[in-house]
C-alpha cells in the first residue's frame, strides 16, 4: 500500500472517530457527574458565560429543558388520522432545539455561518446569543432563568405580549427550568467546579 493511500485511510478513520458524542449524558440530575462525563460540555458552556454572561447553571437547565443533552433530539412527527406521516411538529433542532429561522438568524447576527444546532459550542454560544437578545428586547437578566426560558420559548415578542400567561403547563416548566439551575449552581458550588 502506498504512502498517499495510507494517508487517506489514516483520515478517513480519524474522520469516523471524530464526529463526537452527542448523545444524552447518562446522569442530567447531578451536576457534577455530568462535567467529568463531558468535559467539553463544560468548557463550552464557560465560553459562552464569559461572552454573553449566561451563568453555566442557566445555560444547562436550558438545555435539560429542551432537549435533555441529546444533540439529535427533533420534536415528534405529527400523524394525520393518527397513521398518515404530516413532517415534524416543528423545525427544532439540536441540543438548544432552536428553529431553523431563528438559528439563521443567530449565524447571520454572529457571522458563524457553519454553527451547527448539533454542536454543543453553537448551541451554547446560541443560548448566549439569545439571552442577550432576551436582555435588550425585554429586559430579562441573564440569570433569570425563569423568565429567560419563557422568552426562549414563546420568542421574544411573545415573551412581550405575555402570550405565555395563558400557558400554565409552559409556566410550570420555566418553574422548574428556574428550580434547576438553582439545583446545577449549588452542585457544582458543592464540588468546585463554579
Amino acid at each position: 500500500m502506498n504512502s498517499a493511500l495510507r494517508l487517506v485511510a489514516v483520515l478517513l478513520l480519524l474522520a469516523s472517530c471524530g464526529g463526537g458524542d452527542r448523545s444524552a449524558p447518562r446522569n442530567l440530575d447531578d451536576a457534577c457527574a455530568l462535567s467529568r462525563e463531558r468535559p467539553a460540555y463544560f468548557s463550552a458552556m464557560r465560553r459562552t458565560e464569559r461572552r454573553w454572561h449566561v451563568p453555566l447553571p442557566v445555560q444547562m437547565a436550558i438545555i435539560h429543558a429542551e432537549s435533555r443533552f441529546d444533540g439529535d433530539a427533533r420534536t415528534p412527527h405529527q400523524f394525520a388520522l393518527g397513521v398518515i406521516p404530516m413532517g415534524r411538529q416543528s423545525s427544532a433542532f439540536g441540543y438548544s432545539q432552536a428553529l431553523d429561522g431563528t438559528w439563521e438568524e443567530y449565524q447571520q447576527a454572529t457571522g458563524n455561518r457553519r454553527a451547527r444546532r448539533d454542536d454543543i459550542d453553537d448551541a451554547t454560544d446560541f443560548i448566549g446569543w439569545y439571552a442577550r437578545e432576551a436582555y435588550e428586547r425585554n429586559g430579562i437578566h441573564p440569570t433569570d432563568a425563569r423568565n429567560l426560558y419563557l422568552a426562549y420559548h414563546e420568542g421574544h415578542a411573545g415573551f412581550a405580549r405575555q402570550s405565555h400567561r395563558t400557558k400554565p403547563w409552559l409556566l410550570q416548566v420555566a418553574d422548574r427550568v428556574a428550580q434547576r439551575a438553582v439545583m446545577y449552581d449549588e452542585q457544582l458550588r458543592a464540588c468546585g467546579r463554579r
